[in-house]
């Protein structure tokens, strides 16, 4: 797979939102949305922190990009995330028109997006969604072993 040298980039940062949701011993996912060549977006994982099971990194960076823009619609947009989005996120991305996703590591047991399902890459929507797997994928997938691994050996 040839890796795009933006992408590369724009994961990497994703890495250090999700470091981010670690710290709050969170899921280690990031997620950032970029329009153009800026990063309009964070967000990282906090349904623990903050009681909400719809605070996913997407989700938050989803609504803080239709705050910037002033629009819910977010059309020309880049998504990034570290982990391939579940279905929750999936239809967000699909109702926001989200124009590209591009995510590192699958997510065997609930992603939504080519692993256990694929309602991102479906082609009866309204919307078609450019979608690239695999960006940096040892790197998130390392991210989230790691988590794992000590929060099991802390238990």
């Amino acid at each position: 797979m040839f890796l795009n040298h933006t992408d590369q980039k724009w994961m990497r940062h994703a890495l250090h939102l999700a470091e981010r949701a670690a710290n709050l011993g969170e899921v280690p996912v990031g997620a950032l949305i970029i329009l153009g060549n800026t990063c309009i977006s964070e967000g990282w994982n906090q349904p623990i922190s903050t009681h909400d099971p719809t605070a996913h990194a997407e989700i938050i960076a989803l609504r803080n990009a239709a705050r910037h823009l002033n629009n819910y619609r977010l059309l020309n947009t880049t998504l990034y995330v570290t982990l391939e989005p579940c279905t929750m996120c999936a239809g967000a991305i699909l109702n926001a028109r989200v124009q590209r996703v591009v995510f590192g590591a699958y997510d065997h047991k609930a992603g939504a997006a080519g692993s256990r399902f694929d309602i991102l890459r479906d082609s009866r929507h309204n919307h078609e969604i450019d979608c690239i797997s695999g960006v940096l994928a040892q790197e998130c997938e390392t991210c989230l072993t790691h988590f794992f691994k000590e929060k099991r050996a802390r238990s």
